[in-house]
């Protein structure tokens, strides 16, 4: 079946979705409109992807052949656009986060099943070949019992990051700052790896940008449900800004992924295959992963879940990275915030 998908919020990561959208076959997939309150983005960014354009979101809405409906908002703009796109019968594909809270997130999972409408939210990291042999060597119990979770994300943003775009680094439309943003692929990887997290105690600050309300450096103690332990860093002031980077160790096993690059694949109870693992992904990311650019991370990710959710709309499944999980990490960040703020640890529901 061949789905229409249209973008709304034509900003910066709209472009990804486009490229995303492009590069599956034309007869499962192709783009049919675009939405955004400006005049002059919706002129250009038509033009350049030869679709209809829209200012008002109940035009976009009612145009013939959309299916899918991608939201590229700032991440605090992401509700109303998706409750009116469920009410009107559109699947959904949310940027990150799905919102900035869990209560948004809860009122975007809720009105998708209310109006019977698929729903997914965008972690691309997920989809990564290297992060997928990670998952499967946990779910195969390689590592014995997981002890320790770590995810570090030091990552660099200039001042003008943030002077110019307008809403990064508020608190309304941003949710926050180096967490929200810029980690919460790590710590939704980090949660997919180790299961849920138990409790948080955490501080943040804003300590090497101005002019900004939300963080720019957390530091998070982890308890999970399964008893292992774990640290969550995230940072926009570290120059000049590293690959992300997830740690798991185990009582039999150990791996470190950094981005798309496995740096340790180690286990007591070696394998066959494990070489070639080694070998298959320690060429390094083909991307600068994001670490001091926003724009330098490759799309592959995202075409690989677009080619997912559209393979769940033809067998009627749920996509692999459904509201639900798409939730799971903004619940673990507002605990990290609600620890750095109330000054104590924070048990998660």
């Amino acid at each position: 079946m061949s789905y229409g998908f249209g973008i709304i919020g034509l900003g910066l990561i709209a472009e990804f979705h486009v490229r995303a959208v492009q590069a599956l076959p034309e007869a499962n997939a192709r783009l049919v409109a675009c939405c955004s309150r400006s005049e002059d983005k919706v002129r250009s960014f038509s033009r350049k992807h030869d679709c209809e354009g829209y200012t008002s979101l109940e035009g976009f809405l009612r145009h013939p052949g959309l299916d899918v409906v991608c939201i590229c908002t700032p991440s605090g703009a992401h509700l109303e656009p998706a409750l009116a796109a469920a009410a009107a019968g559109r699947h959904l594909i949310v940027e990150k986060p799905l919102e900035t809270t869990p209560e948004r997130c809860d009122r975007i999972i809720a009105a998708a099943r209310k109006a019977g409408v698929s729903l997914a939210g965008v972690f691309q990291s997920r989809f990564h070949e290297a992060a997928a042999a990670v998952k499967g060597a946990v779910e195969e119990g390689r590592f014995g019992r997981l002890v320790l979770g770590d995810a570090y994300v030091k990552w660099y943003r200039t001042q003008a990051y943030y002077d110019d775009g307008g809403w990064h680094g508020t608190r309304a439309l941003d949710g926050g700052g180096a967490l929200i943003n810029q980690s919460i692929h790590a710590v939704d990887l980090l949660q997919w790896f180790m299961g849920p997290v138990e409790s948080v105690q955490a501080f943040t600050g804003t300590l090497g940008h101005e002019r900004i309300e939300v963080e720019d450096n957390a530091v998070a103690a982890l308890r999970f449900a399964s008893g292992a332990l774990g640290v969550i860093e995230g940072s926009t002031a570290v120059y000049p800004g590293f690959l992300k980077r997830i740690e798991l160790s185990g009582t039999r096993g150990s791996a470190v992924l950094e981005e798309e690059t496995l740096k340790t694949w180690e286990f007591a109870e070696a394998r066959p295959g494990d070489e070639a693992v080694r070998a298959r992904f320690a060429a390094g990311a083909s991307s600068g992963g994001g670490a001091a650019d926003p724009a330098a991370i490759s799309f592959e990710g995202h075409r690989r879940q677009f080619e997912e959710f559209l393979q769940a709309l033809d067998s009627g499944r749920p996509p692999l990275v459904d509201g639900t999980e798409a939730r799971k990490a903004v619940a673990i960040i507002h605990g990290i915030y609600e620890s750095a703020r109330r000054r104590r640890l924070v048990r998660l529901s």
